[in-house]
């Protein structure tokens, strides 16, 4: 596997997020194991608390040692060695597990001589609602002969509640992995059909582009034979032939040189360009180009040397002229002027049509995106002039916009003052 920017970008992105993760993971793990321990002194030191009250009660001595013992994560046996009232052991269970701040349910037993099986106590809640009673939970202790057993119902339940912020930080983690790996993935597939759609354009234009030329030189011939020139309808058929030719040709240049764009193996060769001559030059080619009478101004008098490459800063202008002369009245008329900001100069370049319905403004500039037109139901076009010049102009590092005038559409071009000087 080949490992481009793009790829490394997304590895380094995706080990981030899941090394993230993993320490997170440790951290609610460190978080559990300490919540664990903490509960756990809570109830052993409560429970001693609970036998040294009854020791004192009954006046004797505390004689016994290791009087606590763990039998499951949430049940303890308690060895007392001397004799205790129910009621009284309720009541010190009670406060000693409040004084620790122990809000637990808990349920506890009593194991009774007189009849050799443990004697259900009582079950206390700390919430309204206490959990199913479990009387069968409790099983006697053949080694011992006055001892009480305590089981706390819900105690794994509080673990996961008290670290629920911590849980949910780890919810949202993973939400994000996988939401990153999605749209990951998703970007693949969409660079994989860019791929191969451009592969697919270049194929094909360049089989149109052979068949194509094989067409013009045989009409030029074609069309300098006196045969030809002597028959007015076979001229005129050679006429259209050529002129629709060159039109195709034309298409298949655009095609090429948005796939070459997109594919981002275009290579700038900037240079001095002298914007009031690329712009006649543009005019020049329009008016010879169509038949309508096109009325040009310029609004700027200052000689402006732009450092941009010659080639494709011209389509730049020839494709948004064209456009508003393709598009445009009878007699259009493209104003051209320069207006000076702070930073940059931006370039304005107007025409006196419909301008373009506010729904489509926003996405003129976007590949394969064509505006339908007030008088002909017909979409024209491919929709890629004014995306090669959106590419080109961001490869300059320029800005581009438009917006609706009255009448028309105006389209601004902003070049930082580094790039221009006069």
């Amino acid at each position: 596997m080949k490992f481009t920017r793009f790829n490394i970008v997304i590895l380094v992105g995706f080990l981030a997020i899941l090394g993230v993760i993993v320490m997170q993971l440790f951290l609610l793990n460190q978080a559990y194991s300490f919540e664990k321990k903490e509960v756990e002194d809570k109830i052993h030191y409560a429970l001693l608390d609970v036998v040294e009250r009854i020791y004192v009660d009954n006046n004797s001595e505390l004689i016994v040692t290791n009087q606590i013992k763990k039998v499951a994560h949430n049940y303890y046996v308690v060895n007392v060695n001397d004799v205790f009232e129910n009621n009284i052991l309720e009541f010190y269970l009670k406060k000693e597990f409040a004084k620790v701040k122990l809000d637990l349910d808990f349920e506890y037993a009593i194991y009774d001589c007189g009849s050799n099986n443990m004697v259900y106590g009582n079950y206390i809640t700390a919430t309204s609602q206490p959990s199913k009673k479990c009387v069968d939970c409790f099983t006697k202790n053949d080694d011992l002969i006055y001892y009480f057993a305590v089981r706390f119902p819900t105690l794994k339940q509080s673990y996961f509640t008290s670290l629920k912020q911590y849980w949910l930080y780890t919810v949202v983690l993973f939400v994000v992995l996988i939401v990153y790996v999605y749209s990951v993935l998703l970007m693949l597939k969409q660079k994989r059909y860019t791929v191969l759609q451009n592969d697919f354009i270049n194929n094909m234009t360049h089989e149109f582009k052979t068949p194509l030329a094989s067409i013009l030189i045989a009409s030029n011939y074609a069309n300098d034979q006196e045969e030809i020139k002597k028959n007015p309808r076979l001229s005129k058929y050679i006429q259209i032939i050529i002129k629709q030719s060159n039109k195709l040709n034309e298409h298949i240049e655009q095609i090429l040189s948005l796939a070459k764009t997109d594919s981002n193996n275009i290579e700038l060769n900037k240079s001095a360009v002298d914007f009031r001559k690329m712009i006649e030059l543009t005019k020049e080619n329009i008016s010879l180009k169509y038949t309508k009478l096109v009325q040009f101004d310029f609004l700027f008098s200052k000689k402006l040397i732009v450092h941009a490459d010659e080639f494709h800063f011209y389509n730049i202008f020839y494709n948004i002229v064209e456009n508003a002369v393709k598009y445009g009245p009878k007699n259009p008329i493209v104003t051209v002027s320069v207006l000076e900001e702070e930073n940059y100069y931006s370039i304005h370049i107007a025409d006196n049509g419909e301008g373009v319905p506010k729904k489509d403004l926003p996405f003129i500039f976007d590949k394969f995106y064509r505006v339908e037109r007030t008088d002909s139901k017909e979409i024209e076009g491919f929709g890629i002039g004014l995306a090669y010049v959106k590419k080109i102009v961001q490869l300059h590092g320029w800005k581009i916009k438009a917006e609706n005038i009255n009448p028309g559409l105006k389209i601004f071009i902003q070049i930082p003052k580094s790039e221009i000087h006069e």
